[in-house]
C-alpha cells in the first residue's frame, strides 16, 4: 500500500461547542485511527452531527481542536484528496440524474470523469445512473452520497448515519464495502445512533451522551470478560465443585449458575466429576445494545427538545458562514 493511500489519523482534543446556551459539545477528546473503522455513537441529540461538523471546518467550535492528519481541515493541501464526507442523504439537485450529480462533482474537484462510472459500479447504482436523483429511494440517495464522498479516493470517510434508509441486503453490503475500505488503510468514522446497526461493522466505538464522551474502546472490550452459564440439578454443590477447581461462580438467572470463565469443557469437566447433570451450557457476553441505553439513559438531555436545537442552530451557523 502506498503512502498516499494510507489513512490519516483524526484528533479531537478538548472540543466544546456553545449555541447562545444551549452545550452541544462538551469538552470531547477521542481519536479515529487509520485501517480502522471507529463507530461514533450516542442517542439523537448528543452531539455527534456538530462534533462531525467541526471537524469539517463547517461550524467553528468555541473551543478545543478537531484536526485530520495533525492539520485543520481548512488547511489541508487536498481536502477532497484527505476527507470524503456523506453528511445528508438529500444533498443534490433532485432534477439531476445521479451520474449529473457526480460528474459536476468530479469536475469542481479535477476528477476524471473515469472515476465516476468506476464508483457507480462500487456503489451497486449503474442502473440508476440516469435516473433522477429526487426520484431515488433513501437507500439509493445513500449510496449516491458514499460514490460522492469517495470521488476523489480520500484517506478518511466521515460517513454520518450511512445505514438510514438501507433495506437489510444494503446494510450487508455496507458493511462488506466498509471492511474492504478499512482494508486498504482508509481511516472511517461513522455516526449512528443505534448500536445494533453498526455492532458487526465497527472495530472501535466512541459513546457520547449529553455532548459527553461516556466511552471508548475497541468494540470487543465493551462486552467485558465472557462468563459461563450453567444449568444443573444443584447449582450450589457445582458452585462448590468450580471453587475447588480455581473457579468463581454467582447464582444466574431461573436458578443457574454463571461461572467466571468462558471454558465450556473445564466446566463440564468439574460438573461430570462431581456427578452432576448439566441441562444448559453457554459462553455469556454482555448484550452490548443493553450496554449502550445503560451508559446514555439518563445522561442525555431530552431529545425532543434538544435534537431541533442542535440541528437548527448547526444549519444556521452553516448559512452564516457561506
Amino acid at each position: 500500500m502506498s503512502a498516499a493511500a494510507a489513512g490519516a489519523r483524526i484528533e479531537i482534543r478538548g472540543l466544546t461547542k456553545h449555541f447562545g446556551s444551549f452545550v452541544a459539545v462538551d469538552d470531547l477528546s477521542f481519536d479515529v485511527e487509520p485501517g480502522r473503522i471507529t463507530g461514533f455513537l450516542g442517542p439523537n441529540g448528543a452531539g455527534k452531527t456538530t462534533t462531525l461538523r467541526m471537524l469539517l471546518g463547517l461550524v467553528h467550535q468555541s473551543s478545543g481542536t478537531a484536526t485530520i492528519d495533525g492539520q485543520r481541515y481548512v488547511d489541508l493541501a487536498d481536502p477532497q484528496g484527505t476527507v470524503g464526507a456523506a453528511l445528508e442523504a438529500t444533498n443534490f439537485h433532485p432534477g439531476r440524474s445521479g451520474r449529473d450529480h457526480l460528474r459536476v462533482l468530479a469536475d469542481a474537484g479535477r476528477i476524471p470523469l473515469s472515476r465516476v462510472d468506476e464508483l457507480l459500479e462500487l456503489t451497486g447504482i449503474p442502473a440508476a445512473a440516469r435516473k433522477r436523483a429526487g426520484e431515488y429511494s433513501m437507500g439509493m440517495r445513500q449510496r449516491l452520497g458514499l460514490a460522492a464522498a469517495l470521488l476523489g479516493d480520500p484517506r478518511v470517510l466521515v460517513l454520518d448515519e450511512p445505514a438510514n434508509g438501507l433495506d437489510p441486503e444494503g446494510i450487508r453490503w455496507l458493511r462488506g464495502f466498509l471492511r474492504h475500505l478499512s482494508r486498504e488503510g482508509k481511516t472511517i468514522l461513522v455516526s449512528s445512533h443505534l448500536l445494533q446497526e453498526v455492532e458487526q461493522t465497527v472495530d472501535e466505538v466512541v459513546i457520547i451522551a449529553n455532548g459527553r464522551l461516556v466511552r471508548a474502546g475497541r468494540i470487543g472490550d465493551l462486552r467485558g470478560t465472557p462468563s459461563a452459564l450453567v444449568r444443573t440439578s444443584d447449582p450450589a454443590r457445582l458452585a462448590g465443585a468450580l471453587r475447588v477447581a480455581d473457579v468463581t461462580s454467582t447464582p444466574g438467572p431461573d436458578g443457574a449458575l454463571v461461572a467466571d470463565t468462558a471454558d465450556l469443557r473445564l466446566v463440564g469437566d468439574v460438573a461430570l466429576r462431581a456427578g452432576l447433570p448439566i441441562y444448559g451450557l453457554e459462553v455469556q457476553r454482555a448484550d452490548l445494545e443493553d450496554l449502550f441505553f445503560q451508559l446514555t439513559e439518563g445522561t442525555n438531555r431530552n431529545e425532543a427538545a434538544a435534537a431541533p436545537t442542535e440541528r437548527d442552530a448547526v444549519i444556521g451557523e452553516e448559512g452564516a458562514n457561506r
